[in-house]
């Protein structure tokens, strides 16, 4: 079997040149829009929005919080001339904010020329409006996500509680939310909240629609769902990290038939990987699993039912200190981590394969079929092995480094027929700068 030695020379990441301009303070994540060339970082009291095409700032969310913002998220589903971005700042409030260039008139032409400088003064001039603050945590938010379908934001905090909040305005502009759950299971400061991205599991009768996981100073993880009654309830408690867990992250594979699993990474300076156990059931039987379809079987009965989640697999030891950030991409299935050693490391899965036939990249570069999350065939129950590709110290100098992801590249230094398609990494850190990394 290869040693760690030798495939790590398969992978290189080579930085490319940071975001400009540099922040000068801490900063704590970058979070890539679902769809366009944008990137929103969260740093002191406000969120600088990038070009992820020019590398350089395109606009930025101030004057609405009186402490750091930690985190921030883009709502999903919004056509490309309107942006909003909800976020959670350390001032116990959570702020939902729009940005409109009404002259686009829906079409993604005007922001794309936007995005590749050619009207970068105009989109300074105009300003980020904050619509709703969100208040009712009793201590800082940690965290904010919003649900696949943007009915519903989460939102964590050191107050140990999550709360949920749904959209009842009439419309995408008409902004009413309102709290329909406070989650108070927790034993410790909650640090992360995410929500299972849609799948071709949704809407089988087995699950509900909606699951949110979260992580906790208390180091276990919780699954919440809704249950036949509207109530959210915890149906799953991860327990196997033996320091605080600072993140968790689904698997974005809508194509498997399996349950998306989730990645875990925490202070003990493990990555662990939970798989959902799945009853095997005829198509034709009643569910007798989870929370959706079950409005017939009595509330007391329903409350007794939970989930049973497995680890089944710890990363290869990477990291000296603290794992902060984690990141698995939906393209290769390859995982990246970082955090207080400085360290980035990338995983791969054994058994995932990255490489496609001519015709299925070909289909994929044309948008006829989802990319593929590596290997989409059954998954056995059994753990499969994970390799560690490369690490990279002192990614920003002395600096921690406090968030990873993986991001589509739209740079000029990217191949044109690669852009949009070929994905890099971005790191956030310390020292305010936001670094991307190309895979080599």
């Amino acid at each position: 079997m290869a040693s760690h030695e030798e495939p790590a020379a398969l992978l290189k990441l080579v930085p490319l040149t940071p975001f400009k301009p540099d922040l000068y303070e801490r900063a704590w994540q970058s979070i890539p829009h679902p769809t366009l060339p944008l990137l929103a970082t969260a740093h002191q009291k406000s969120v600088t929005v990038f070009s992820l095409s020019t590398l350089s700032a395109h606009s930025s969310l101030t004057n609405g919080h009186e402490r750091s913002v930690r985190s921030t998220t883009w709502k999903p589903n919004l056509p490309p001339h309107k942006l909003c971005l909800i976020t959670g700042s350390f001032d116990s409030s959570a702020g939902l904010w729009r940005w409109e260039d009404e002259g686009q008139g829906g079409s993604n032409s005007g922001l794309e020329v936007e995005m590749t400088g050619g009207a970068k003064e105009d989109a300074e001039e105009k300003d980020w409006e904050l619509i709703v603050v969100l208040e009712g945590h009793e201590s800082e938010i940690k965290s904010v996500a919003f649900s696949p379908s943007g009915q519903y934001v989460a939102t964590c905090s050191r107050d140990k509680a999550v709360w949920i909040w749904e959209d009842i305005g009439a419309s995408d502009d008409d902004d009413e939310w309102e709290t329909i759950a406070v989650l108070t299971e927790h034993d410790g400061d909650v640090k992360c909240v995410a929500w299972c991205p849609d799948t071709n599991r949704s809407g089988r009768g087995r699950y509900s629609s909606d699951v949110l996981a979260s992580a906790s100073y208390d180091d276990t993880v919780r699954i919440w769902r809704e249950d036949g009654d509207g109530e959210w309830v915890c149906v799953a408690v991860l327990e196997g990290h033996k320091g605080t867990v600072w993140g968790v992250q689904w698997e974005s594979n809508t194509t498997t038939d399996h349950f998306p699993r989730l990645l875990t990474w925490s202070a003990d300076r493990t990555i662990r990987v939970w798989t959902l156990k799945e009853e095997v059931e005829d198509e034709d039987e009643a569910p007798r699993h989870a929370f959706g379809g079950l409005r017939g079987i009595p509330n007391t009965m329903r409350r007794s039912l939970k989930e049973e989640w497995r680890c089944t697999a710890v990363l290869p030891t990477a990291h000296t200190r603290d794992i902060y950030s984690a990141t698995w991409s939906a393209e290769t299935g390859r995982v990246a981590s970082t955090g207080s050693d400085g360290i980035i490391a990338v995983y791969e899965e054994e058994g995932k394969s990255t490489a496609t036939t001519e015709d299925e990249a070909a289909a994929e570069l044309d948008g006829d079929v989802p990319m593929k999350n590596g290997d989409t065939t059954t998954r056995p129950a059994a753990s499969k092995q994970w390799k560690l590709l490369s690490t990279t110290p002192n990614a920003h100098g002395p600096y921690e480094v406090n968030h990873i992801t993986w991001c589509k590249r739209y740079d000029a230094a990217c191949e044109p027929e690669k852009r949009g398609v070929e994905e890099m990494l971005v790191t956030t850190g310390d020292d305010g700068i936001v670094r991307p990394w190309q895979i080599s």
